[in-house]
């Protein structure tokens, strides 16, 4: 790899932005797409279709046989509240190759006894998610029912452009946050990107379950095609 290619893709990796290394492999010469510009890239099909699903390959165009070096963030999610459904979810992104945080500023229930091995901190979302660069490829799970805690963390999570962003609730408690969000200056079709009631519907009935219908839910969001990093598909169950 040329040393200008390694250096701009350092620097995309150093902005958690995705890139693409294709490499001919009869001539060897290599290109490097910018997640910016894989729309209008005339690979932009396969681009797209690798990068969502994480996965370096070679792909064959015309007679040339090219490698798609996938250079992907590693992706995130944001637990906000410490609570039963928290205790199966946050090890289970883990195991999926999530780094996780839980962020609750209630120290009764963030605490490590029950949170073994995952990141908890014991604050207010205001006072830490400013800092922990949320971006486009992290998703935000808003589980307290308590809106001094969840309203701020959607509000930034759509801010950032977060990939998924889903909230604890029945439609009845979502209509009432929506309700107050708008009021803090969002627009309908920012909120819509809300997944409320959280999770796909499996008919969870225990926190075990509706843990794992929320991380099917991030994981579709993630995967599957969209309109863009962070714009979910119509199709995807809310």
């Amino acid at each position: 790899m040329k040393r200008e290619t390694l250096s701009q893709l350092n620097a995309e990796r150093s902005a958690r932005r995705p890139a693409i290394v294709v490499t001919n492999i009869a001539t060897g010469e290599q290109r490097l797409v910018k997640a910016a510009d894989i729309a209008k890239d005339p690979l932009h099909a396969e681009l797209d279709k690798y990068l969502r699903m994480g996965r370096s390959e070679l792909i064959q165009v015309g007679d040339d046989n090219l490698f798609l070096n996938i250079y992907a963030p590693t992706a995130r999610l944001i637990i906000i509240g410490a609570v039963h459904i928290s205790q199966t979810l946050a090890p289970l992104a883990q195991s999926l190759g999530y780094d996780v945080c839980i962020v609750d500023p209630r120290t009764a229930f963030a605490s490590p006894e029950r949170f073994p091995d995952v990141q908890v901190i014991a604050d207010w979302p205001e006072a830490v998610l400013p800092s922990m660069n949320v971006d486009r490829y992290t998703a935000l799970a808003a589980l307290t029912h308590d809106p001094k805690v969840d309203d701020f963390a959607l509000l930034h999570a759509l801010e950032r452009g977060c990939f998924y962003i889903g909230a604890l609730g029945s439609r009845k408690t979502h209509a009432k946050r929506l309700a107050r969000l708008k009021d803090a200056g969002e627009s309908d079709n920012s909120l819509s990107r809300i997944r409320s009631p959280i999770g796909i519907d499996i008919g969870a009935v225990s926190p075990p379950e509706i843990a794992v219908s929320v991380m099917a839910q991030i994981t579709a969001s993630l995967r599957l095609p969209t309109a863009g990093v962070g714009v979910p598909r119509e199709s995807v169950p809310a």
